[in-house]
């Protein structure tokens, strides 16, 4: 019998203030908002972006695209995984070529859902520079990539999971470690 024990890691406001934080973090890197877009990676990357695009567009009293982004059939692994793969919404309403595109995510761990992420934006154009922006990072990287912005390092062992709960989709703003035990 599998017994989970769920730890809360991050609330609402502590995730509020993540996203502030990495929102003028972006800002700061790249000189304001100009030639600036988001992606959100399906599902709760996209309600991220939106929360930081919002964010950024607020303080540059400008308008940041945001894109959605479904990387289920660029993944290396989706023919072994998924015999039958839950395509989502991909829609990138921007010219990418010559952006600074920054792919926005809500857990980052192995890293191939961020090198999926990488070649099918690049199907949409050339972005001058593609930067990533994670709510948390849980470790465990099999791909050499990091993150440009990051809200929470959690270090988090194999039996362990990282839950995002964003309202728009869960009704609630969290974050919690779930520890699966025997």
């Amino acid at each position: 019998m599998t017994i989970a024990t769920e730890e809360l890691i991050m609330n609402a406001v502590s995730m509020k203030r993540a996203l502030q934080r990495m929102a003028h973090e972006i800002l700061d890197r790249n000189n304001g908002a100009s030639n600036l877009a988001l992606v959100g990676l399906q599902t709760r990357g996209v309600f991220i972006a939106k929360r930081m695009a919002a964010i950024i567009g607020s303080v540059e009293n400008t308008t940041v695209p945001v894109g959605i982004l479904d990387v289920t059939m660029y993944r290396d692994d989706f023919r072994i995984a998924l015999k039958q793969p839950t395509v989502k919404v991909t829609s990138i309403p921007f010219d990418v070529d010559g952006t600074t595109v920054v792919l926005v995510d809500d857990v980052f761990y192995t890293g191939r859902t961020v090198r999926s992420a990488l070649d099918a934006i690049m199907d949409f154009g050339r972005p001058r520079r593609v930067e990533l922006a994670v709510l948390v990072d849980r470790g465990h990287r099999e791909l050499p990539l990091a993150a440009d912005y990051l809200g929470k390092r959690i270090t988090t062992h194999p039996n362990e999971e990282v839950r995002v709960r964003i309202a728009e989709n869960d009704g609630i703003d969290e974050v919690t470690l779930v520890r699966l035990s025997e």
